[in-house]
């Protein structure tokens, strides 16, 4: 009679577990898939789609504000012409005050540095792109490293940046060029300075703008 009463004892407790088992699993499954059905009917229903929708135009709107200001309180109500000094680049490291004309032909390099025509003015937002010979304004360049000064003074204002990086790279790389999502200065020249002849590389100096003095604010 004992054995038989434990047996049943022991029956008792195993469908008492069993039961809480079931029981907690039906929960936990049925609390998953509503929130799963609760899910798929807010995308069912666009109800996600306009929430995302109201983010990316509030992101636009920001966007758009931003560039309206630009274009209204530009930095250079005129662009200059080919040719024309726009103003001077100032290495404190090496105490070099250099003028800069617009555009990279022989005629502006001749005369001191070169600003890209394809690239914005110094001081202004994406990738002011410089360039200069080895062998006269950018003869002691290789001394400008990372953290060093560089300085720009233009009839919007002086720019001050601080140099993040230096690469070294092919003549025909055109990364030097590329948009930058900041105001950003970048200054090239021919690499290895003691090269004889027409040097394969270029010597790249990365500057990220710190200081803006602009005359327009």
């Amino acid at each position: 009679m004992r054995k038989k009463k434990r047996g049943r004892i022991k029956q008792l407790v195993l469908l008492s577990l069993c039961s809480g088992l079931i029981v907690g699993g039906l929960w936990f499954s049925s609390t998953n898939a509503y929130k799963f059905l609760k899910g798929y009917l807010l995308f069912k229903t666009g109800q996600v789609s306009t929430v995302e929708a109201s983010l990316n135009n509030k992101t636009h709107k920001t966007e758009t504000e931003s560039e309206q200001v630009e274009k209204e309180n530009p930095l250079y109500p005129e662009r200059p012409k080919k040719g024309e000094r726009i103003g001077e680049l100032v290495i404190p490291k090496l105490e070099a005050s250099l003028p800069i004309y617009h555009g990279t032909d022989e005629d502006e390099l001749e005369n001191g540095v070169g600003h890209f025509a394809g690239s914005v003015l110094p001081g202004e937002n994406d990738n002011a792109v410089l360039a200069g010979h080895r062998d006269t304004v950018f003869r002691k360049l290789g001394e400008v490293g990372v953290n060093d000064i560089l300085i720009v003074k233009t009839s919007a204002g002086e720019f001050t940046y601080k140099v993040s990086k230096v690469r070294i790279v092919d003549e025909d790389d055109r990364t030097v060029i590329v948009p930058k999502p900041r105001a950003t200065l970048t200054v090239s020249t021919c690499y290895p300075f003691d090269f004889i002849g027409a040097a394969p590389e270029r010597y790249v100096l990365i500057a990220e703008l710190k200081r803006n003095s602009s005359r327009s604010r």
